[in-house]
């Protein structure tokens, strides 16, 4: 396991972990947060292979205004 130290606001610690897909790379980590466990388990299938501007499109154009 590799930890690497971060302040991470409260808020997003307490929001359900089966409700957040998490991307990383050399100099981002994102969290994208879903109503429900479904959807993202939907995003995570679809979003398979893409890089990180294509995931961030694709949460936008589909699950953005949900």
């Amino acid at each position: 396991m590799i930890c690497i130290e971060a302040t991470i606001p409260s808020w997003l610690c307490e929001i359900d972990d089966e409700l957040k897909a998490i991307y990383h790379s050399k100099e981002t980590f994102c969290v994208w947060i879903f109503k429900t466990r479904l959807l993202r388990n939907q995003f995570m299938k679809e979003t398979v292979d893409m890089i990180k501007s294509e995931r961030e499109n694709h949460f936008l154009q589909k699950y953005h205004s949900l």
